[in-house]
């Protein structure tokens, strides 16, 4: 037999002097352009004083749009996080990014922003928080290193049957016909749209040395010939290039341990949501490209977006 019984409990006695904790809040990949945030909370007992200025340090300088929150947070009865200015809008000196309190309060927990320049693609950035109070206190808080990506990314690509069809992972960016020409060492896919039976080809993204049975219609500009490995996938949804609700990511290691050693050089039937793993034919670059949307009738098009990485 055995019994149980309920154990005393009582709240914790607060802290005697200035405290202060951090977590980090943005998930996924670092990407440069991206911001990465935190939550930095920062008190110390009525009775010692208040609070005078919390700041910032990064070991790589952030863009120019980085900042530090100059309101704190609490949360309503409803869920919603509550704004409440407690300082001057931040002020970035180099590496160091400070708020000056101008109202009378103990606590604070304040969002800081780290938009990734470009100094720190392919390095590791870290941060140190530090708050000072009225009476000569100071604390601190260390956080990372975090990884920044190698990768790039651009959103939104909108690829039109017969007009800007042509895709260059280079310069991840479409072209028409005449630009294509003009571009001809960058051009890497195709795309085209064709209603056929009894195959089921739709929108396709297809290499331009692959055979003529997949690019039925479509009249090469003069030097367009990379023949690009292309394998398709359907349900990595990159919530960096879908917006959407999952949580999965596409980072530097997958483009590293990617296996394309028996990919086609074609991918058709994509739908919305379905993406190519892709490797140029000179093997500097590969990407994954994933489809947003896609429109067929008279507009025949496709948005895509893509994340691309130099080997």
């Amino acid at each position: 037999m055995a019994a149980c019984k309920d154990d005393d409990y009582s709240i914790p006695d607060a802290g005697t002097a200035l405290q202060n904790d951090c977590i980090k809040r943005s998930l996924g990949p670092n990407m440069v352009g991206l911001k990465i945030e935190f939550a930095y909370a920062m008190a110390l007992p009525k009775t010692k004083g208040n609070l005078v200025s919390a700041q910032v340090e990064a070991s790589i300088a952030g863009a120019s749009t980085t900042y530090l929150e100059n309101n704190s947070y609490y949360t309503n009865g409803s869920g919603v996080d509550v704004a409440v200015p407690i300082g001057l809008p931040s002020v970035n000196d180099g590496a160091v990014t400070t708020v000056t309190f101008n109202v009378d309060t103990s606590a604070a927990t304040l969002r800081y922003y780290y938009v990734v320049p470009e100094a720190a693609r392919g390095k590791t950035v870290s941060f140190t928080f530090s708050a000072k109070s009225s009476d000569g206190a100071i604390v601190s808080y260390k956080m990372g290193p975090y990884d920044v990506p190698k990768m790039d990314y651009k959103l939104n690509m909108v690829v039109t049957d017969g007009a800007n069809c042509y895709v260059s992972i280079a310069d991840m960016a479409v072209y028409d016909q005449a630009d294509a020409a003009l571009n001809a060492d960058k051009i890497d896919l195709v795309y085209l749209y064709r209603s056929l039976t009894p195959l089921i080809f739709e929108h396709a993204l297809v290499a331009p040395a692959a055979d003529a049975q997949y690019r039925p219609g479509v009249t090469l500009p003069s030097g367009v010939n990379k023949n690009t490995k292309v394998l398709k996938v359907y349900g990595l949804q990159d919530r960096d290039l879908s917006n959407l609700q999952y949580n999965e990511y596409v980072d530097d290691l997958d483009f590293q341990q990617l296996d394309l050693s028996t990919a086609a050089n074609f991918a058709i039937n994509l739908k919305v949501e379905a993406g190519v793993w892709v490797e140029t034919a000179d093997g500097k670059y590969r990407a994954y490209i994933f489809v947003n949307s896609v429109s067929a009738g008279t507009t025949k098009q496709m948005t895509i977006s893509m994340k691309r990485y130099l080997l």
